[in-house]
């Protein structure tokens, strides 16, 4: 069988001599960066200094050929995460919103606690440590969404050959906590309702009152299952109020990149968000009253828009929904509490799979773990079946 071949960056056998001139001389073979082997020496004053020469020589030079390019085992992490990004770029295969969360969580939750380390320093240890005390002192999502970044690049470190392993493979598991899916039920959606209606208007309210927009929201929210930003890209075209019952196809999603305009995107979250739902009464009877409001005949219309005809932006809205909630005295809500209550009722009357189908998910397992508040009733016909233990008349025989 062949002998396997030393790997890139490792010497053989040093040898030691003293030249004529009584100066010492250190040398070996290296195996560089394009496989070859290559005689390197140094030389001091004496041959033990030679030799501390020479490994200090072939450290530097095994960092070299071990990473080759823009990164080496010698990079910082701070320069590991601008290449990173740069890679990202030239990928192009992340929709932009994507593409500036990680950035973000990178720059904000992972930077801080690695950017003065090499790529070398950086151990399983040290990765698993940070993943650990951010989901102990922030949250289990920071702590999830950093290591998601930090594979990503220590992913790429690996492949410029920069880092021999990708250190976030071997750390811990991650222990999400447990929580519970909570839906609205109909007497909070009724105080949301009129929250909505009487937000900023009447006696002593400063500027222009609402223009209904949050209240048709809320209603189109519920009745589609989209979300915010899926709701506020829906267009004229997509809308058919002349069949019963009414359809809205939901085929894009709002986005704000960052330093870019508000626009919309034209696919939503995922390819199984693309979907055409029928909606309830109360969603015809708003979306007939967003149309009535459009004096354009453009199909690519936006049914939801500022005052100035752009985009609404989805922290513009969730703003306002704050506010509507705050005076309806509910907490712990968000826009995405409407898709889990559509979840819940689908899945009472329907069951998880007609559920999945109108979130857009690919699994009604993801809608089940997610978005399905767990139902503690037990079918009632355990009662019935439960009859056989009744005691009999007379205390019964117990011969």
């Amino acid at each position: 069988m062949p002998r396997p071949r030393t790997p890139i960056g490792t010497f053989g056998e040093i040898h030691l001599e003293t030249l004529p001139d009584g100066r010492g001389c250190a040398s070996t073979r290296f195996r560089d960066y394009d496989g070859q082997l290559r005689r390197v020496q140094a030389t001091a004053g004496s041959s033990r200094a030679a030799e501390r020469k020479l490994k200090e020589m072939l450290a530097e030079r095994a960092a070299q050929a071990l990473g080759q390019g823009d990164l080496n085992p010698s990079s910082t992490f701070r320069h590991l995460v601008d290449v990173w990004l740069a890679d990202l770029d030239l990928e192009g295969g992340l929709a932009p919103s994507t593409r500036d969360l990680y950035e973000r969580n990178m720059v904000q939750l992972v930077l801080p606690a690695f950017e003065n380390y090499a790529l070398r320093e950086i151990s399983v240890r040290k990765v698993d440590q940070f993943i650990k005390t951010l989901a102990k002192t922030k949250s289990y999502s920071m702590a999830k969404q950093a290591r998601t970044v930090l594979s990503l690049a220590f992913g790429l470190a690996v492949r410029y050959d920069a880092m021999r392993q990708n250190p976030v493979r071997d750390i811990a598991r991650l222990r999400k906590p447990t929580t519970q899916v909570m839906s609205l039920d109909n007497a909070q959606i009724e105080r949301i309702r009129r929250s909505a209606r009487t937000w900023r208007r009447g006696p002593g309210v400063v500027g222009p009152p609402p223009d209904g927009q949050l209240e048709d929201v809320i209603e189109v929210m519920l009745g589609t299952s989209g979300r915010i930003g899926e709701v506020l890209a829906v267009r004229r075209c997509d809308i058919n109020v002349t069949t019963t019952p009414a359809t809205v196809r939901i085929c894009g999603t709002i986005v704000s990149p960052r330093g870019k305009p508000t626009h919309r995107q034209p696919f939503p979250k995922t390819s199984k968000s693309t979907r055409t739902v029928s909606v309830p009464s109360f969603t015809a009877a708003a979306l007939r009253r967003r149309l009535s409001k459009i004096e354009s005949d453009d199909p690519e219309h936006l049914i939801f828009v500022s005052r100035n005809g752009t985009p609404l932006t989805t922290n513009n809205i969730r703003r306002r929904l704050r506010a509507v909630l705050d005076g309806a005295g509910i907490s712990g809500v968000t826009p995405h509490s409407f898709r889990r209550t559509v979840a819940t009722v689908i899945d009472r009357a329907g069951g998880a799979d007609l559920a999945a189908e109108m979130l857009g998910h690919t699994s009604s397992e993801i809608t089940k773990k997610h978005y399905i508040e767990p139902d503690e009733a037990v079918n009632p016909v355990t009662a019935e079946i439960l009859e056989s233990l009744a005691p009999r008349e007379n205390g019964g025989d117990l011969g």
